[in-house]
């Protein structure tokens, strides 16, 4: 594959600008604005991964689907954190359009490229739970809760929730 070369600065200015209309809750606009750009940089995987998400903020999940999977195509040539939104905006919009053992790849992938990552892990989680691997998906969410959580109870327990984790059919038998 070939590199996709730098936008113009025009281009940059207005990719921009369309990102802090979305930011600012004008998504509508937004998106005609990053649709336009888009039609005119059809392989720049930095405006396709924010035209995806300009779609996602709208609602439109279908018509997002296109523009993050170019987007993930070119990852290689996006910063770290918009490599990470697009594995978090493809995988969590396979999973809200059914389309699950998609949504499980894409977010497995995603935490290759980001290992522990807290939202990944959510994501697929819920992924694996509609794939129906609801041991792995509650294995997950109890190993970073356990990691991450504040409350006072469960930091208490950490330990125990950590072990069960790990099994969480273990069954001790009590003699």
């Amino acid at each position: 594959m070939t590199a996709t070369p730098p936008l113009p600065p025009e281009a940059l200015d207005r990719l921009h600008a369309a990102v802090r209309l979305r930011e600012g809750g004008a998504a509508e606009e937004a998106c005609e604005k990053l649709l336009a750009l888009s039609a005119t940089y059809p392989e720049d995987p930095l405006i396709a991964y924010q035209t995806g998400w300009a779609h996602d903020v709208l609602g439109r999940e279908g018509a997002a689907v296109p523009f993050y999977e170019r987007a993930l195509a070119g990852a290689e040539a996006l910063d770290v954190e918009d490599r990470h939104g697009v594995y978090l905006g493809l995988g969590s919009t396979y999973r809200i359009l059914g389309r699950y053992e998609e949504a499980v790849t894409t977010l497995e992938a995603g935490l290759v490229a980001h290992p522990g990552d807290g939202a990944l892990t959510v994501f697929l989680a819920m992924a694996r739970y509609n794939t129906g691997a609801h041991h792995e998906a509650m294995s997950a969410l109890l190993a970073l809760l356990a990691e991450s959580s504040t409350d006072p109870g469960v930091h208490a327990f950490r330990k125990a929730i950590a072990y069960y984790a790990e099994d969480l059919d273990l069954v001790e038998s009590d003699g």
